[in-house]
């Protein structure tokens, strides 16, 4: 079970592109190494982290219940020392009500993280940045320019923008398709 979104805060870079590099902060990407650069808006996939919340309280009450089981199962086959079976109890019960804090922790990060607007810039390899703003016309215009850069190799600016470090696990980035290996992939048949 994949844990809940981490977002971690907006932290302000600096965004330049210069002598066919793009830095985004530290980061920098060569301008050739560019295979794609767009706005998107990221949601949190909170449907997912509900239902996620609904299996793992189901899990922890199936468990609970079995180990409650067993220990009163114990109890009765055991010496009759009642001490001993109510500390496991105990016991058990502590660690359910642990795992559903816990799980609900989890649930709430994730129902709680803002949805983002964002431009991406991804690499023709695995790397991408993934950068942020309050005005999505200001991200668009700066995705207008990397384009810019990329197909004028003078081309050179500078601007502030956000950055973020999200979990795509918990993020919609709208039309990913990952296919890595073959198992489970729906496709056409070739006859």
């Amino acid at each position: 079970m994949a844990p809940a979104a981490s977002v971690q805060p907006v932290i302000g870079v600096h965004l330049r592109v210069s002598k066919r590099l793009l830095w985004v902060g530290d980061a920098y990407y060569p301008i050739q190494n560019i295979a794609r650069v767009y706005t998107l808006t990221i949601h949190p996939r909170r449907r997912e982290a509900v239902v996620l919340f609904v299996k793992r309280l189901l899990l922890t009450g199936v468990v609970t219940t079995f180990l409650g089981l067993l220990a009163a199962a114990i109890d009765a086959f055991g010496s009759g020392d009642s001490g001993g079976s109510s500390g496991l109890a105990l016991l058990i019960l502590i660690g359910a009500l642990a795992a559903l804090t816990y799980s609900l922790v989890e649930m709430l990060k994730v129902l709680g993280a803002p949805t983002h607007f964002a431009l991406a810039v991804e690499t023709s390899g695995l790397s991408s940045a993934v950068l942020t703003g309050p005005h999505p016309d200001h991200l668009r215009r700066l995705a207008h320019q990397i384009a810019d850069a990329i197909e004028n190799p003078k081309a050179e600016f500078e601007v502030r923008v956000d950055t973020i470090t999200i979990s795509p696990a918990h993020y919609y980035f709208g039309d990913n398709v990952n296919m890595y290996g073959g198992a489970g992939n729906v496709g056409m048949a070739s006859g």
